[in-house]
């Protein structure tokens, strides 16, 4: 009983900082909620797309996917230039065709962490999204501890971004990791070195990370003090969450939006995911605290080890450790 008594406990704290009433949520004529990217003035829709998974079904059917969110007030786009060696952003980019590209929040991320491959990325990414300038740009990946080191050395990618800004080719910078918040505390941390302050930070959210090596216990109270913008990822966990027979997508998905993020993203691969997403955002009510601790609870055996949570725990999602010459 002791045991479960301080899970509980532990539970509420998890809770994730989260008190529903955190974060700011405003309606919009699709009925799909938009809230605030941290400290900038921008409005996002609280859910965005997945472009990893925009490069498995057909391109006719991600076409589809693509423009359907859009049409139905999931403008948050997701991207990067490593995801299918490309393809997923030439798909967006072909999307994006016919007036969408003004409809949509357009992010993508790069790999390199010195200045000329950084640049050189952007370029690229650019040419493959058919736009003149991202919303956002994010270091991919910061999976290592020395990561944070490179990207802000002298020669680093964060000058050809911060030049990139200046040049007008990005509005927002931002970084994105999964494999560990130690390392995503670093990175907030060296940057405070440097003076340089994020637009966002994004990183996985969900129901079993509050339970092991927890992004939302050590990363989601500091963005909140230096009110960054939270980006939400793998509420699902690539799906993986669900094959413990713990919990569903969409509980999975609720749990995430109930957080105090600005977006949560998630993949879909069939015209069924992205309607599933859409009637989601529409129908959005925060979890309860009696739901949440319950999900909580019934998760607690299974993600305590990070079993679910492969991103954490094995190298199975480390692209740039497969092929370190992205990273420049």
């Amino acid at each position: 009983m002791s045991d479960r008594r301080n899970f509980l406990k532990g539970a509420v704290a998890a809770g994730v900082v989260a008190k529903y009433g955190s974060f700011a949520q405003a309606a919009n004529s699709s009925g799909i909620p938009t809230r605030t990217l941290g400290h900038t003035d921008q409005q996002v829709s609280m859910l965005g797309l997945g472009g990893y998974h925009i490069g498995n079904p057909s391109e006719a059917e991600a076409t589809k996917i693509i423009r359907t969110a859009a049409d139905n007030g999931i403008t948050f786009m997701d991207n990067c230039w490593d995801y299918h060696d490309g393809d997923s952003e030439v798909r967006m980019g072909k999307a994006l065709r016919d007036g969408y590209r003004q409809k949509v929040f357009l992010m993508t991320k790069i790999d390199g962490r010195d200045a000329k491959t950084a640049a050189l990325q952007i370029d690229q990414s650019l040419q493959r999204l058919q736009t003149d300038h991202l919303d956002l740009l994010q270091f991919h990946e910061v999976i290592r501890m020395n990561d944070p080191e490179r990207i802000f050395a002298p020669g680093g990618g964060m000058e050809a971004a911060v030049k990139a800004r200046e040049a007008g080719k990005v509005r927002f910078i931002g970084f994105t990791g999964h494999k560990s918040p130690q390392i995503h505390k670093h990175m907030l941390e060296v940057a405070d070195q440097h003076q340089f302050k994020y637009d966002s930070v994004q990183m996985p959210l969900n129901v079993m990370d509050a339970q092991y090596e927890s992004f939302g216990k050590i990363v989601l109270p500091m963005l909140q003090e230096r009110n960054i913008g939270v980006l939400g990822m793998k509420p699902i966990g690539a799906g993986i969450l669900l094959t413990s027979g713990k919990v569903s997508a969409v509980e999975c998905l609720r749990y995430a939006l109930s957080l105090p993020t600005s977006v949560v993203i998630t993949g879909c691969e069939s015209m069924k995911d992205a309607q599933q997403a859409i009637d989601l955002g529409r129908n959005f009510q925060p979890l309860s605290e009696t739901e949440r601790a319950a999900l909580l609870s019934k998760t607690a055996e299974v993600a305590k080890n990070g079993q679910f949570e492969l991103y954490k725990t094995s190298t199975q999602f480390d692209g740039t450790t497969h092929n370190p010459q992205w990273l420049g």
